[in-house]
């Protein structure tokens, strides 16, 4: 049974509040729980007194804590979105962004730039590297989709998967030329996922990516919806398919490659989450998209809290948690999904 989706409203955002406040309070640093709602308190509204607590406290709790727990929020959330939408396009059920070349082509230009040492945009360079490796890969992927004229949804996820590998050799020969273990430390941490970078600076473009591509989804909701019966269904009920895979394709290109020059390679939240969400509220996207941002923002802030304290003071890549995570949860939700024979 499907539940009503305020109450799937509900839950998932008290579980992503209580997330992100489990992600500011734990940590290798130990802050009591008071001094960090007085210092959160005093960023936010000037009201307190900083000699209460010490610089430090207060530069782990706003300046790294924080914005690390926002920036997964923000990640987990256009992730999730994207996949669902992705899903819906190509009508495939095992489609994401990470299926379409995007994560390699963003990894082949940030490694490319970290291996070659080239910095022109000082650290801001592997991100605009991996920004454009990722729109690059997809405008691949897309004209291999569009090959004849027509658009073949089952040619775009083989277009993707056919770019994903060899895009994965690239990166694999740019990981083994360089002789700095440091540096191939690195970009192997960066490849498997890794939200260590984050910091208020960091956040305006993903908030920003993320508000236009959930509103300009959720006004296609209906032609969404359409989408998942067949285009020649869709076109009989008004929809240009073709039109509008092309402008949701874009967004949702730019949207996960602006997510993965932040934060790497972290897979399973583009497949897993939107199979979730469609087994709490169903496939209408009109209420399918918000629950599985929130979903999505909920998982990743809780999976970044066990990379951080799995192994203390050791910490997990973020992408290494959510595969193992996501493997048996995928499992257990296409086993789910047998029994349900509507929907994607």
């Amino acid at each position: 049974m499907r539940a009503k989706p305020w109450a799937a409203y509900a839950v998932l955002a008290a579980l992503l509040v209580a997330g992100l406040a489990g992600s500011v309070l734990l940590g290798t640093v130990d802050v009591p729980v008071d001094t960090v709602a007085r210092v959160i308190a005093w960023h936010l509204t000037g009201q307190g007194d900083p000699a209460a607590w010490s610089v430090s406290q207060d530069t782990v709790i706003w300046n790294l804590r924080l914005p690390r727990a926002l920036l997964a929020a923000l990640v987990g959330a256009g992730l999730a979105v994207s996949g669902a939408a992705t899903q819906a396009l190509v009508r495939n059920p095992l489609a994401d962004p990470y299926v379409l070349g995007l994560t390699y082509g963003a990894a082949v230009g940030a490694v490319a730039v970290i291996v070659i040492g080239v910095a022109p945009l000082g650290g801001a360079t592997a991100g605009a590297a991996a920004f454009a490796g990722a729109l690059g890969a997809f405008a691949v992927v897309y004209g291999l989709a569009r090959a004849g004229g027509t658009f073949a949804p089952l040619r775009l996820i083989l277009a993707g998967m056919a770019v994903t590998y060899g895009l994965s050799g690239v990166t694999s020969f740019l990981v083994l030329r360089t002789d700095d273990p440091g540096m191939t430390h690195s970009v192997l941490f960066w490849l498997f996922g890794s939200l260590a970078e984050a910091n208020w600076a960091a956040l305006g473009l993903p908030a920003l990516a993320l508000v236009v591509t959930m509103t300009a989804l959720l006004a296609q909701a209906r032609p969404l919806n359409a989408l998942l019966l067949g285009d020649e269904t869709a076109a009989g009920l008004g929809v240009p398919a073709t039109r509008l895979r092309r402008r949701l394709f874009l967004l949702i290109a730019l949207l996960t490659g602006v997510l993965v020059a932040l934060a790497g390679g972290i897979g399973f939240i583009g497949l897993i989450v939107p199979h979730a969400a469609r087994l709490l509220v169903g496939s209408d996207h009109r209420r399918l998209l918000p629950v599985a941002a929130l979903a999505g923002a909920a998982f990743l802030v809780l999976v970044d809290i066990a990379a951080r304290v799995a192994l203390h003071p050791q910490e997990l890549p973020v992408g290494v948690v959510t595969s193992v995570v996501g493997a048996p949860l995928f499992l257990w939700l296409v086993h789910t999904r047998a029994r349900d024979t509507t929907g994607l």
